[in-house]
Parts: structure tokens; sequence; C-alpha cells
């Protein structure tokens, strides 16, 4: 089975590569070819040599490793495409942070203004990928972990949908994951055996339940200060408005609930997670030495791990400060859930996830091709998205205004109309004038 990675010259491509080589099942369903597709030779060669180590420390099968940097070459005889592109770079995700900024809103990589500008940048690079998957792969599903991984997956799944190939395309993202296995433990359940009621759109999420036995216990954890403060999403929210909500949110929706104290403390900040993230990387691309796996490697974890330990320092700041735990800083999770949905489509192993998909009437309220995040069944015909049923009040109206905000994203990509990236800004519940929305559009330039 063949597994292309688009962004194969991405730092967190080692991650997909060690759950491969960790999957004991069968070679019927295991990849036994990995093809890595980037515009950038430099960082493919660097990866490379990481893997190269990765792969000469395990003793089991590995699969075969091929880079290219064309990519119908690389799409070619694909089973799975795993698409994990940042269009503009790290240097594009700086400006996307920095333009709003500069007019006193939320700049982030995925929420606010600066995940519109991301996505006005982003998907019609992602929808001129669909269409060649559509040309050159048509029988491969394609697993998009590209953000804004709503938009990107709607705009995506819409393209293959109009060439007749169905619902190939599932967006996938580790937070959700990373929330309920963290609740369960707090719990002392085990993640494994613990059942989840999510419902949302990517980065704005909703945990409701968390069943053990049979049994909802998420009611006993929000009563308890002490466990609520054991994992991160108690301690980033505070136990006082867990309460109050009576759910446990992903942990975007900090710079929802928590939005002046998220801006000054970004602000605050010597350098937005995109300029730390810009400069750790570069370094780490410039020291990586291809002939020599081992100090490739090397380099590469240690910068994984400082990556790991100041993932949402900004937010950790605004709401106290505080570390990471141990268990969340082995990095991952998305690439689990990426082998656990490719492992259950291969070999039809029926199984759970949290993705995101077109709901077909999941989450009352949205229409079927809204993309939405929530537990799916998943089989050898794909992911199938379970009814939600009743949402919230609050939580429903945030989702039909964030889908409203990426369905003019996506019009303005498409169509390079200036009046929908203004009302896809201007819509935004963190953007609070269309002044503001305006001005950061000219800044960023490219419409009108």
């Amino acid at each position: 089975m063949r597994l292309t990675v688009l962004g194969g010259g991405g730092f967190r491509v080692p991650l997909v590569h060690r759950a491969l080589l960790e999957d004991s099942g069968d070679r019927a369903g295991r990849v036994t070819e990995l093809v890595l597709y980037d515009t950038d030779r430099t960082r493919l060669d660097a990866i490379g040599a990481v893997l190269a180590h990765q792969r000469g420390r395990h003793t089991g099968p590995a699969p075969a490793l091929r880079a290219t940097t064309d990519l119908d070459d690389a799409l070619r005889g694909a089973d799975f495409v795993f698409s994990a592109i940042r269009v503009g770079g790290l240097a594009g995700r700086v400006r996307d942070e920095r333009i709003p900024l500069a007019e006193g809103v939320l700049g982030q990589e995925t929420v606010g203004a600066g995940g519109v500008l991301y996505g006005l940048r982003t998907l019609p690079v992602a929808v001129r990928v669909a269409e060649r998957i559509a040309e050159v792969a048509p029988g491969a599903w394609t697993i998009n972990f590209t953000n804004p991984a709503g938009m990107v997956t709607e705009a995506m799944a819409a393209v293959l949908r109009e060439r007749g190939l169905g619902e190939r395309v599932i967006g996938i993202c580790d937070s959700p994951v990373g929330l309920c296995r963290r609740a369960a433990r707090a719990l002392g359940a085990d993640p494994d055996r613990a059942g989840y009621d999510y419902v949302g759109l990517n980065h704005l999420g909703w945990l409701r339940r968390l069943t053990v036995d049979g049994r909802d216990r998420l009611p006993e954890l929000l009563a308890d200060p002490a466990a609520l403060a054991s994992f991160e999403e108690g301690r980033l929210f505070g136990a006082d408005w867990l309460r109050t909500l009576g759910a446990l949110p992903n942990e975007y929706l900090h710079y929802y609930y928590f939005n002046r104290e998220a801006v000054a403390a970004v602000r605050g900040a010597g350098a937005t997670r995109g300029e730390f993230l810009h400069g750790q990387q570069s370094r780490f691309y410039e020291r990586a030495r291809p002939d020599d796996p081992a100090q490739a490697y090397d380099e590469w974890e240690r910068t994984r791990r400082e990556r790991e330990e100041t993932y949402l320092a900004e937010s950790r700041e605004a709401s106290g400060g505080w570390e990471r735990d141990s268990c969340d800083l082995e990095g991952g999770g998305y690439d689990r859930v990426a082998l656990a949905l490719m492992r259950a489509i291969a070999r039809d192993e029926r199984t759970t996830l949290i993705l995101n998909v077109p709901g077909r009437g999941a989450v009352p309220g949205l229409d079927g091709d809204a993309v939405v995040e929530v537990p799916c069944l998943v089989d050898a015909s794909g992911a199938h998205p379970l009814a939600a049923g009743t949402v919230a009040a609050d939580q429903l109206g945030l989702m039909l205004t964030l889908k409203a905000v990426e369905r003019a994203a996506i019009e303005a990509a498409l169509t390079g109309s200036r009046e929908a990236a203004l009302r896809a800004l201007a819509l935004h519940p963190l953007v609070d004038s269309v002044g503001v929305a305006g001005r950061i559009l000219d800044a960023a330039g490219g419409f009108g």
C-alpha cells in the first residue's frame, strides 16, 4: 500500500514515519511504500536523513522511501494521500500573525483574522491539489491535515464530489483526541475504553459526554476541581468556567472565551508563535546534515521537544502560567489518528474516530455539505458521521458564524472577490470592526 505525503519535507513528517514503523498489521493493510513530495529539495533531504535514522533503529518491516518534487509523480499510484502543506511557509504564518496584531486583534495561525488570511492563501493551492488527485489518483483516499483544516477539507471535498468521486477526503486534527484522552486520564479511566460525545468545527469544538462502562462521567469530572487542575484544558479554562459551560472546550476556544487576555499575552510576548517556529525550524534545516542521519535525527528530536514544551505558551501564560505534562510532550497525535483512519479503511477495521467530514445531517442547523468535526464510524467505505443530537444554542451559534466565515473565505479564494474576503474577515467574532477587517485585508494584499 502506497502513502504519499504532500509537504513531505515538513518538520512533523518523522512522526508519521514513526507511526508507520510501529504498525504491526499484516502486509495487506500496511503501508509498504512512503512517497514524500515537497517543493523544497533541501527540506526533503533533511527529513529524509531523519527518517533513515529512524529506519535504522527499527528491527521490523519498514516502508520503502522515495522523495520527489513532482506532484503528479508523487500522486500516481497512491492509495492514500496525506496533505500537510504550508503555503507561504512559516514566513507567511508570521505575516498572518503580525498584520492582525498591528490592529489590536488576535494574530493566530488558524483562529481569527490570521486563520482567514492563511485560508485565503492556502485554499487555491489545496483546490489545485484536489484537482490533480482527481485526475492522477482518483481511487486514493485523501487525509487532510493542512490548516485551516475545516475550510480546506470542505473545499477539497467539493472538488472530488463534483468529479463523482464521493466523500474521499477526510480531515484530521490532534486536538480533539488529545482533549478526550486527557479528560479520561483525569478520571483514572482507560482512554481506549471510554466513549466520547464531541461536536464542533475544526478548532472549535466541545466534549459533551465522556462515558465509561455506559455511564457518563463528565459531570463527575466537572465537579472535581483537583481533577480538572490535573490536565491542560482544566488549567487553561479554570474549573469555574468549565462548570458553567457544562462541557470541556477544545483548547483553541481559549481565544474566544478569554480573548482579551489571549491578545494581551500574544502582544506581550517577545515573538509570535510563528516567529519562534520560523527561527527554530530554520536552524534545524540549516544544521541537519543529510550525510549524517544520526546527527540529523538528534537535531530534529531536540527541536521537536522544544516545540512541544512551548505549545500554546501564550494561552498558558494568560491562564496563570504552567508547564505542560510530560505525557503531552511526546508529540504526534495526528499521526496516530491518520494511521488508525488508514487502517480502518484499508483493512475494514470498524472504529470510531473524531474527524472532519461533511455532516450529512449529523449536526442539526448545518447543511449536509458543511464539514464538521464529530465522531465518525469508519470502515472500508469511508467515514460516516454519527448524529450529534441537539446542540446547545451558544455552541451552534458559534459554529454557524464560523461556517459563514469559512465559506466566504472559500468563495474569495476561488473567485478573487474582495467583497467575499472582506466578509470572511469582518464576520469573524474575533475581528471587532469592519474598518479593522478592511485594513487587515489591505495590508495582506492580493485582493482588489
